[in-house]
């Protein structure tokens, strides 16, 4: 059995992620401007996106389990890392890329979510 979902999954979550940093970069710019109606329509946004990777995430999970188990190894953790020794170099490469992708994608997140965090505080401040 090959990574093809494994892939497939982690492929979205990046995509997802980098449309969630997108909308974190929008929220900036509409926390700056104070415009709470825009707020509102980001944050149902947001939570579809959160919806979304959730989703993915279970997929990717589920992905993982079933290709361990069909390379008999089901009761080993499932991390990318477990994965990788199974799987052929060309598979391998793929998803140490896609893995490091991913936590790129997170990091940006977090950083610019912490920024977001930091306009809000002193909004409120202010107020």
């Amino acid at each position: 059995m090959t990574a093809r979902n494994i892939i497939g999954s982690l492929e979205k979550l990046i995509k997802l992620h980098r449309s969630f940093n997108q909308l974190a970069i929008r929220k900036t710019a509409i926390l700056k401007a104070n415009d709470t109606e825009a707020i509102t329509a980001l944050l149902i946004s947001e939570q579809k996106h959160i919806k979304a990777i959730s989703q993915t995430d279970k997929e990717r999970e589920r992905a993982v389990e079933e290709f361990l188990a069909a390379n008999g190894t089901a009761g080993q953790p499932a991390s990318i890392h477990t994965v990788t020794e199974l799987t052929g170099p060309e598979e391998t490469e793929v998803l140490e890329m896609l893995k490091a992708a991913l936590i790129d994608e997170v990091a940006k997140l977090k950083e610019r979510n912490g920024l977001n965090q930091q306009l809000i505080y002193q909004s409120l401040q202010f107020i």
